[in-house]
């Protein structure tokens, strides 16, 4: 767990990254002596506009570099490279609300009544095909469980009754998210 501290840095960094990427300010200073932001952790970076809709959200479930560097790095291309959305406007980075989503390590389901929502993030696959979807989702749409896993079947582009399949894997992760006050 993260604590406070921890977590406004983090924040800034983010924040700090959308303002370099789409204002042209400068980049934050991402050097930390802290073990629990240098540690290799993957996150994703959400963005959201005033009005609460999602305007951007990019991320790595497994960490291939320290969490800071990875916030850093997913901030910039959940502002710049979700293909869902066009790039942030520098007149929009005031009002955009950011939330952070630092990873769990992955673990495979065995039996889909492990599944907490709300706690548990999904990713479901078969063959190339794969979906994510992390755990504030289910909470936001107030999916049960059974919902939550057609809509992570449907995000892999597979039938939403695909989680039933034995040749279907479903993973299961944690994420400590954590938003800015507004």
């Amino acid at each position: 767990m993260l604590n406070d501290q921890q977590r406004q840095r983090l924040l800034q960094v983010a924040r700090q990254s959308v303002r370099a990427a789409c204002c042209g300010e400068a980049e934050p200073d991402l050097r930390s002596d802290d073990p629990a932001l240098t540690a290799i952790q993957g996150a994703f970076v959400t963005l959201h506009t005033a009005d609460g809709d999602l305007r951007g959200c990019i991320g790595h479930i497994e960490g291939h570099l320290p969490l800071i560097e990875t916030v850093f790095e997913m901030a910039v291309a959940a502002a710049t490279q979700d293909p869902r959305f066009p790039q942030v406007r520098c007149a929009e980075v005031p009002s955009l609300q950011i939330e952070v989503s630092a990873m769990s390590p992955i673990r495979e389901v065995r039996n889909v009544e492990e599944i907490e929502v709300g706690r548990h993030g999904l990713i479901i696959s078969r063959g190339y095909q794969k979906g994510l979807l992390l755990p504030q989702v289910a909470t936001e749409y107030n999916w049960d469980r059974e919902e939550f896993l057609q809509h992570t079947c449907m995000k892999a582009g597979l039938p939403s009754s695909a989680w039933r399949d034995p040749g279907t894997k479903i993973e299961c992760f944690e994420a400590e998210v954590f938003g800015e006050e507004r």
